[in-house]
């Protein structure tokens, strides 16, 4: 199935947020924190540069759009690369234009999907993001801030290490001190054996105990991580069943069918304020009370009249 007809409950539709995030990040070599920093339009189309080189007037994209006027322009380049391409996917953009978190996400987990399609999984070696946004406008000062973010993060990395360093020095001084101002002997009686031997046993206690936090700590971020994935899963799949409710609500809203007794009865169901399993016989007995009166008999001119609508 291409990817330009899969369906809303696709796989491609549950990929989560951060997994998303990571994939545009290492693809345009960026810094993004949240799915809706590509309301823009820029990153969508960069993307498609990626998988078809020399497709994208990349020089008329702009990572420096802030109004919807100037976002609109980078979608116009978006959508003339889907017209040569002949790719019918609809894109939303007056949705996408005003940022908010699920439109983005949902075209995102889409090109995702795309581009893993057209380049089977594997990122493209030879193409080199920063230099390609160079000439868009905005894109020095976005390759700016990408490197400003990325610097600070080694930064912080190798600050962290320098102090696990420090510390573990000044362990190892400490404990080559005990060692030197003492008289161990070989089972460890003695004063000075018992002073060593209950500080090497203190040290393997906190070790041992260290391990079990650190491993304790890695079971709760897996445990989060699986859980805002489910909750992300399960609201993709409430947003879509709400779709559909919603779509029906409309179609019985109109007024060339709202007098028909099953939309009648559908309605009742659907404007039902409690889960009663009354209102299921409720809405039986409206079409079976209308049926019984010959309004959906064959050859009625009701059902006539409402097939012709149908039809």
């Amino acid at each position: 199935m291409g990817a330009t007809t899969i369906g809303m409950m696709d796989a491609a539709y549950f990929v989560g947020r951060n997994e998303i995030l990571s994939w545009v990040n290492s693809t345009l070599e960026l810094s993004l924190c949240k799915v809706e920093e590509a309301a823009s339009g820029a990153v969508y189309c960069q993307l498609m540069d990626v998988v078809h080189p020399g497709m994208v007037s990349m020089h008329k994209v702009s990572f420096d759009a802030k109004s919807e006027y100037e976002m609109i322009q980078n979608y116009k380049v978006l959508q003339d690369v889907f017209n040569k391409l002949k790719i019918g996917r609809h894109i939303e953009v007056s949705k996408l234009v005003k940022g908010r978190p699920l439109d983005n996400l949902e075209f995102l987990q889409w090109m995702k999907r795309y581009c893993d399609q057209i380049n089977n999984n594997h990122v493209n070696p030879t193409y080199n993001a920063a230099e390609r946004r160079e000439t868009c406008k905005g894109g020095k000062e976005m390759n700016r801030r990408a490197l400003g973010t990325s610097s600070s993060s080694n930064n912080s990395q190798v600050s962290a290490k320098s102090a696990s360093t420090v510390g573990a020095k000044a362990n190892g001084g400490g404990a080559r001190r005990v060692t030197e101002n003492t008289n161990p002997n070989v089972n460890g009686g003695g004063r000075g054996g018992g002073v060593v031997g209950g500080g090497l046993s203190a040290a393997r206690h906190m070790k041992d105990g260290m391990e079990q936090v650190s491993g304790v700590n890695e079971d709760h971020v897996k445990q989060i991580t699986e859980l805002k994935l489910s909750v992300e899963s399960l609201e993709k799949e409430r947003d879509f069943y709400f779709t559909k409710l919603r779509d029906i609500e409309i179609l019985c809203q109109a007024p060339e069918l709202s007098y028909i007794p099953v939309v009648k009865a559908v309605q009742r169901i659907l404007y039902a304020a409690e889960d009663d399993p009354s209102v299921i016989a409720e809405a039986k007995a409206m079409v079976e009370g209308e049926s019984s009166l010959g309004i959906l008999s064959p050859g009625s001119q009701y059902l006539d009249d409402n097939q012709d609508l149908l039809g």
